[in-house]
């Protein structure tokens, strides 16, 4: 049975990619460790739901906590109480702290700059290659995504208003395990963490040229 072409030029390129990955992934690793947010200079930026910033605060040690509260539920066994994650999160910046409820934060490292006169068009594809090999796009992508990627971040409030943008050349992101509701990303070697928030990964080569 021969393998077609096309799968074949893929299955190279997945082994060239897994030789290089972990770039854009070691910078992550090493950047943060935990769940903490330390080593670095971050400016908090604060901002409600129509995507206004009210507040903004800067630090260097900066962790996130769920608060846990115990609430009494009727089950089939009668009244219990059960454990539950409280939307209140307490943010803990240089040893002060603060308590913050349903507002969208971005903890952006020192240095890097969002795309003031970013305009978001319509996004087309042209990607010929693996467009009829979605599985296989899939797992080529997983691993541009560790190494770093060029993308644009689109990033909205929680009803949708329009925040801001970034973008770079290599940009990776992870859902953060140990931090609540919280996306990380590397955007050439600056950390942008994004806490409740819309928003939109997008490559560079999917945006529509003028």
């Amino acid at each position: 049975m021969k393998i077609p072409k096309k799968i074949a030029l893929v299955g190279i390129l997945l082994l060239f990619l897994m030789g290089m990955c972990g770039c854009a992934y070691w910078k992550s690793e090493v950047n943060s460790l935990k769940g903490s947010i330390t080593g670095n200079t971050y400016e908090c930026q604060f901002f409600s739901n129509q995507g206004e910033r009210f507040m903004t605060a800067e630090g260097t040690n900066i962790d996130i906590n769920n608060n846990i509260v115990y609430e009494k539920v009727y089950t089939d066994g009668g009244w219990e109480t059960q454990r539950t994650q409280s939307s209140v999160i307490t943010i803990t910046i240089d040893g002060s702290q603060i308590e913050s409820c349903g507002s969208t934060v971005l903890f952006v490292e020192k240095g890097l700059e969002p795309d003031v006169d970013f305009q978001l068009t319509d996004v087309k594809s042209n990607a010929e290659d693996m467009g009829d090999y979605p599985f296989v796009a899939n797992v080529v992508n997983k691993y541009k995504n560790m190494i770093g990627k060029p993308t644009v971040v689109v990033i909205q409030s929680q009803l949708g208003d329009p925040i801001c943008a970034y973008s770079g050349n290599e940009v990776y992101w992870e859902v953060c395990r140990d931090l609540p509701k919280t996306t990380k990303l590397m955007i050439d070697g600056k950390a942008l963490y994004i806490h409740r928030a819309n928003f939109e990964i997008i490559d560079k080569n999917l945006l529509q040229e003028e």
